[in-house]
């Protein structure tokens, strides 16, 4: 019996310990070289389709299941102006990507649009957003194809000065 006591202190205080690491920051610069999963400070909403990272970058792919909605959502961030800059493709057909801020990532109804969808054409994005409070930041990909894919590289938020 304290064994399973013990273990389920040991997780639950593992997990208080994880969300602890994660702190609201007023920078990223992300080029994802790093990472071989989803990093534990950013979530993947994912739905029936899948996002991962493979080749020092982060994939959208839709599988089978066109049309559904992903989301990347970034670490929270401090309440101010920004200019989000970010390398985004795709393999082909029609691709979008939105940005919103997050105010409780577990809850689609508090994603707030910050800046118009933008097509996927292969060449730079960049966005100027305002965050009105503190707020995690969403990047909403949707494809509209099967076996379609989006990669996104060389993330960038900086404060506006």
């Amino acid at each position: 019996m304290r064994k399973i006591v013990f273990a389920g202190i040991a997780v639950f205080g593992g997990l208080i310990m994880s969300d602890a690491q994660c702190k609201t920051v007023s920078t990223i610069s992300e080029n994802f070289d790093g990472w071989k999963d989803i990093d534990k400070c950013w979530t993947a909403q994912q739905g029936k389709a899948m996002i991962y990272s493979k080749d020092k970058k982060v994939v959208f792919y839709s599988m089978t299941n066109p049309g559904e909605k992903m989301f990347l959502v970034t670490p929270k961030i401090k309440a101010g102006r920004y200019t989000l800059t970010l390398d985004v493709s795709d393999n082909g057909g029609e691709t979008s990507l939105e940005v919103f801020s997050v105010n409780n990532t577990s809850d689609a109804k508090s994603y707030v649009s910050v800046a118009k969808a933008a097509k996927i054409d292969g060449n730079k994005k960049t966005f100027d957003i305002l965050l009105k409070k503190d707020a995690n930041v969403g990047l909403k990909v949707m494809l509209n194809g099967i076996h379609q894919a989006v990669y996104m590289d060389n993330f960038s938020l900086k404060a506006k000065k």
